[in-house]
């Protein structure tokens, strides 16, 4: 497991919130990168974080969440659509040179749009799921969400993604993608 492997000790939740703090340095770490090849490993690195964070919540968090707190549906579905825009802007920022004013401006706006989503995530979401849990499913979610962050690539391998449109749409929309079909399909030996 990587640097953001999850302890024995750590619930689903409490995880879910490290990698939030995780995506926050990220977003820093980005910013103020000294050299061009630095910011494109912090970049990289952001992405590749945001694609594990927000699979494993499509995936095993939202769903689960619908089921256990009141008014989950509609708390999902605004979460939902809060990352649909991320992703948008996210692919929009793929498209930039990274060195250019318009990634920094693009990377500032992304940076607003992810961190408010995070804070709802944490307050709507995350606090009510944990309230109605108890400590054994908190942490067979973290088993889930452990896998969720296994199964999703190091980088884009162009040419096995499931859906031609990711190749289109970036990187990013290729590791969800790569890590969705990972979870959602039964492995065989």
């Amino acid at each position: 497991m990587g640097s953001n492997a999850i302890s024995s000790t750590t619930d689903a939740i409490t995880f879910l919130r490290e990698q939030h703090a995780r995506i926050r340095r990220l977003f820093d770490e980005v910013q103020h990168a000294d050299t061009s090849a630095e910011r494109e490993v912090k970049f990289y690195e952001l992405r590749r974080l945001l694609a594990v964070h927000e699979t494993a919540e499509e995936e095993i968090i939202h769903p689960r969440a619908r089921r256990e707190i009141g008014d989950g549906s509609a708390i999902v579905q605004a979460r939902l659509d809060e990352e649909n825009k991320a992703k948008k802007q996210l692919a929009d920022i793929e498209a930039v040179d990274i060195d250019s004013v318009e990634f920094e401006v693009k990377l500032a706006k992304l940076r607003e749009s992810v961190l408010a989503h995070a804070q709802r995530e944490e307050d709507e979401e995350f606090d009510r799921l944990h309230e109605q849990l108890d400590a054994d499913d908190l942490h067979r979610l973290r088993s889930a969400v452990e896998f969720a962050e296994t199964v999703a690539p190091t980088r884009p391998h162009p040419g096995v993604e499931s859906a031609t449109e990711n190749l289109l749409a970036g990187p990013f929309a290729a590791m969800l993608d790569r890590a969705k079909d990972m979870i959602s399909k039964p492995r065989t030996p």
